[in-house]
């Protein structure tokens, strides 16, 4: 396997490293915008260097973002590259652009280290839905927010220090938004469902909160009814219907979820055979992601392709009713529905997963957590 690399920073080097001194797979081309100097591959400024060299015969995608990096898997699978990316936001925007164009085109597309780094999530959905139907998937898939509301939790920190340590740890951008909003999260749940229920989820029917907005106040509440909170993704399929989300939701001390720490992720799948599994593990990092990408690459060798095929169009219902905890913004809107009020905060009733996002949406500023269903 001839390699062409896109992009030579924290995954692509990793990638690198990793294949260098194998015989099955080389990289002989990498795409970087600065000079480099490498034993055995050629550094090119000009993605057509890699496109029309015959030689190559898979690209694997390192840059991130959606543009160029659309273009160029484009231009590399109607050239009849194989592609591997780790590129979770490529994968969930372009999910159905991408997978009829491989078909199409007789070429093979992976992106296992698009979600969960290192765990392999994406394998292992392949693998389970050989043998069983899933029911549910989902869980804490995002470093980050992880670290941030772990550390308010444990270290008593607010959420401006503990973002700002997570920054210089390298655990979060300058710029946080994707994470913190759940942008990034959402992303990855995309990609989950699609293939844990072999469909085409409507994207756009798919909320997601975040936790830029929590406070201090927030978390001593969660505290005082022994609750944690954490970020998670929602994915359920049952009687025809869809339902997807990234939201906070709070979880008792009994549950895994609670005592996930730092940056790792929980990621959980529901099976009709199995029942629960859950996959614990680095969500990010250069060696835990560019392992995933290199594993990609041997299946590449082995002759397998996308972990599902490409399913139908579905919508995304979202009438699933749970209990909230809110804090800011009208509250007025719940009137008739407070069970509780905490210090401030009121806890609903039952509340649709699509109402309390929309009034989310008109309430810029207000935090919402979902409240334990167990």
């Amino acid at each position: 396997m001839n390699i062409g690399l896109l992009g030579f920073g924290v995954v692509g080097k990793g990638v690198y490293e990793i294949t260098s001194g194998r015989t099955d797979m080389q990289v002989t081309k990498v795409l970087c915008l600065e000079d480099i100097s490498l034993p055995d591959a050629q550094s090119v400024k000009n993605f057509e260097e890699i496109l029309n060299d015959d030689t190559i015969d898979t690209v694997v995608e390192a840059m991130g973002g959606l543009h160029p990096a659309y273009e160029f898997v484009s231009a590399a699978m109607k050239a009849g590259k194989n592609v591997v990316t780790s590129n979770k936001a490529l994968i969930a925007n372009f999910y159905d652009e991408l997978l009829p164009l491989a078909d199409e085109k007789g070429v093979k597309l992976r992106c296992t280290a698009a979600v969960g780094g290192g765990i392999g999530w994406l394998s292992e959905l392949e693998r389970v839905r050989r043998v069983e139907t899933l029911s549910r998937v989902g869980g804490i898939m995002n470093g980050t927010c992880n670290y941030i509301l772990d550390s308010m939790t444990s270290r008593n920190l607010t959420y401006a220090d503990a973002l700002r340590q997570a920054q210089e740890l390298g655990y979060a951008e300058a710029n946080p938004t994707t994470d913190v909003d759940g942008i990034d999260t959402w992303h990855k749940l995309i990609i989950s469902a699609n293939v844990a229920f072999g469909v085409s989820l409507d994207r756009d029917a798919i909320p997601a909160a975040g936790i830029r907005h929590i406070k201090a106040e927030d978390i001593a509440n969660f505290k005082a009814h022994g609750l944690t909170c954490k970020l998670i993704s929602t994915g359920k399929c049952g009687t025809g219907k869809f339902h997807a989300y990234v939201q906070p939701t709070l979880f008792t001390a009994t549950e895994p979820e609670s005592v996930v720490p730092t940056n790792y992720n929980l990621i959980t799948l529901v099976g009709n055979t199995s029942g629960r599994q859950s996959f614990f593990g680095q969500g990010a990092g250069r060696y835990p992601t560019a392992y995933n990408v290199v594993q990609d690459l041997a299946d590449l060798l082995n002759g397998t392709g996308f972990y599902c095929p490409y399913g139908p169009k579905v919508k995304v219902e979202n009438t699933e009713k749970l209990r909230y905890y809110v804090r800011g913004g009208d509250q007025s809107a719940f009137a008739g529905k407070v069970d509780e009020t905490w210090n401030g905060a009121i806890i609903t009733g039952p509340v649709s997963v699509a109402e309390i996002h929309s009034w989310l949406k008109a309430n810029d500023g207000a935090f919402i957590a979902a409240m334990p269903t167990v």
